[in-house]
């Protein structure tokens, strides 16, 4: 690879992940401030739409982008223009094929769908949401298109109008809804259609991105091959990739149509009380889905060399960066889940002044839920582990374990009338435990240097329990006599200098661990590491 294309795709990958954190960034103003408007019912709405929605999105788009990336870079790099060209246009016609199927199952069959979650008032979101599966499948080939050119500059624009409108777009329209009492489920409605605004918005820029672009596009002389050759290869690289991104989606969507069943069946309440007890479950979900949401820049960085040096045999390299890869997860995974555990009721009554009384209530769910984020994050950088060492299917496996085992507990738990929506959070955290548990043990079992777990987690485990106690004695002392939000913030600010000073202190992380990702060596000189 020359220089000026590993420049490329280097910048690429900072463009993506600075793209993702602050689509995270914004995901969190839109989702913080619509719980205070929602509240945990409308909530439960807002989420029985949007758990179908990431099932059809999951199935139609998690794997063919990578697909149409993937086959368009390869034409290009051989001078195919033509072939790449037809690549989009096939994929265009899968694309719209799918995307028509999902809008028209959420529009024509959103009160069975509502049905099957439990949840009747699902009925105006989902049909609110409906069109949206359409437009993100369409800009979806077109964003799988350009990184294929080695263009990562308009998905990363794409994603943050899509975000920005969902945003704005959202947050009016579900609070003049709530405001002229038209009911939590049409208030959740008018949320979802900030969803749907984003997704057309964000639709329209990727066209026109793509027309203005087609201009500098070289013609090629080039023969391209059939396009039942080129669906099949899009079909062969995507659905493997599909079936692992949509498991977890299918699994959540299950979850709470098991939830809401149960919480109706067993213990006898109306669909409206088990929807607010469900969404004081969703108030934890919000925030326990955030520390993981970070990790996929970090993989993009890190599983690529693993992956080279797999092809090369080279064996001390793929030790090297699994246990580089690992500990800075654990650096990062290991504060954020402890500090969510412990930091649980006073950041929940921060976030959801308008809802003090489920702030409250979550407070449960988010102390589990925290844990629970840790093996997230464990679980995605395993996944790319075994999937860089060829055991792509390894993932799948497991995570149908897991789902498995999630879905059974829920179901009993939450039958237990003294247990209820509490089992929710065991289950959670049950599920993502086993699945890391068993991707270490897969990972330990095909490198051929074996990582040393305990010496890799045991430094970075103690600092973050310290600086959990920290977070929490400080919290104690500065509540008397400031209020909750300055406290929590006055905490969490102490926590972190004190565990970024425990980090070098105990010369947890190396120079050679911060070099592998990007701007690594700038980080390690602004902390004097060596």
């Amino acid at each position: 690879m020359s220089r000026e294309k590993k420049q490329s795709f280097l910048g690429g990958t900072v463009i993506l992940a600075a793209a993702v954190a602050l689509v995270k960034v914004i995901g969190a103003l839109y989702k913080i401030p619509l719980g205070n408007i929602l509240g945990t019912e409308g909530m439960t709405h807002f989420n029985s739409a949007y758990n179908i929605y990431s099932v059809l999105l999951a199935i139609s788009t998690a794997g063919l982008p990578l697909a149409v990336s993937k086959l368009v870079s390869e034409a290009r790099a051989l001078g195919r223009y033509r072939q790449s060209r037809k690549i989009l246009r096939v994929s265009m016609w899968l694309f719209v094929i799918l995307g028509a199927l999902g809008t028209g199952l959420m529009l024509l069959f959103a009160r069975e769908l509502a049905g099957l979650m439990n949840d009747s008032l699902g009925y105006w979101p989902i049909k609110a949401l409906s069109f949206s599966v359409l437009c993100v499948c369409i800009m979806s080939a077109y964003r799988g298109y350009t990184q294929g050119q080695g263009n990562m500059l308009p998905s990363a624009i794409s994603q943050i109008i899509e975000a920005a409108f969902k945003l704005i777009v959202g947050l009016i329209l579900a609070w003049y809804f709530v405001d002229l009492g038209l009911g939590l489920d049409v208030g959740a409605a008018g949320a979802i259609l900030g969803v749907t605004a984003g997704s057309v918005i964000a639709m329209l820029y990727m066209l026109a991105d793509h027309l203005r672009s087609r201009r500098d596009d070289p013609a090629g002389a080039d023969v391209p091959t059939s396009s039942r050759h080129i669906l099949r290869r899009l079909l062969a690289i995507g659905v493997p990739i599909t079936i692992g991104s949509s498991g977890m989606s299918i699994i959540s969507t299950l979850d709470q149509a098991i939830a809401m069943g149960r919480l109706q069946s067993v213990l006898g309440i109306s669909e409206e009380a088990a929807a607010a007890l469900y969404g004081e479950y969703s108030f934890g979900m919000t925030l326990f889905n955030f520390p993981s949401s970070f990790i996929p820049p970090i993989t993009m960085s890190l599983i690529p060399a693993v992956a080279a040096a797999v092809a090369r045999r080279d064996h001390r390299t793929v030790n090297r960066v699994v246990s580089a890869s690992l500990r800075l997860i654990a650096l990062l995974a290991l504060p954020a889940g402890i500090g969510l555990s412990v930091m649980a009721g006073p950041i929940l009554q921060m976030l959801y002044p308008a809802q003090p009384e489920a702030a409250v209530a979550a407070t449960y769910h988010l102390q589990l839920l925290g844990i629970a984020s840790i093996f997230v994050c464990l679980m995605l950088l395993t996944n790319g582990i075994l999937q860089a060492n060829d055991r792509a299917k390894a993932p799948i496996i497991t995570m149908f374990i897991g789902g498995a085992v999630k879905l059974t507990m829920n179901y009993i738990l939450i039958g237990n009338p003294e247990i209820n929506i509490k089992g929710a959070p065991i289950g959670t955290l049950t599920c993502y435990a086993l699945i890391s548990a068993i991707n270490l043990f897969l990972v330990y079992r095909i490198v051929e240097e074996k990582p040393r777990y305990l010496h890799l987690f045991g430094k970075p485990l103690a600092a973050s329990v310290v600086m959990g106690l920290c977070a929490h004695f400080s919290y104690g002392f500065l509540a008397g006599f400031l209020g909750n939000a300055l406290a929590t913030l006055g905490a969490i600010a102490i926590a972190v200098v004190i565990y970024v000073a425990l980090v070098v202190f105990l010369r947890i992380i190396t120079r050679e661990d911060l070099e592998m990702i990007p701007n690594g060596a700038r980080l390690a000189r602004l902390l004097h590491i060596r």
